[in-house]
């Protein structure tokens, strides 16, 4: 599915997922949540990056295990909890974040 995102066409597959990594932007993650009618706001924004980083450094992207690990040791312990990710990322925290940080889908996530 091709998107026209400030000019230029970003191609996802039919998840929403790129289909070229290098074409991410705050601009098309931001397109991304309007679609699912989220708003992102810092918390988001902060998950976001931590996924991008994430996949930087480790060739793939967190699953939501991963993702509860690694945010409760860089923010704290409420940014571990479930019900506080799920309430960010209705549609599961990995995938969602994962969509909107232009990484793969996280592996296990159906």
């Amino acid at each position: 599915m091709e998107r026209n995102i400030n000019g230029k066409i970003v191609e996802t597959d039919p998840e929403g997922y790129l289909v070229n990594l290098e074409d991410w932007s705050e601009e098309l993650a931001a397109e991304l949540a309007r679609e699912d009618k989220l708003e992102l706001a810092e918390d988001h924004w902060k998950i976001i990056h931590y996924m991008r980083t994430f996949y930087e450094q480790n060739g793939t992207a967190p699953n939501l295990r991963f993702l509860q690990k690694g945010l409760k040791e860089e923010y704290g312990s409420e940014w571990g909890e479930k019900k506080f990710l799920f309430d960010l990322f209705p549609f599961g925290p990995a995938k969602q974040a994962g969509r909107y940080a232009g990484t793969p889908k996280p592996t296990g996530c159906v």
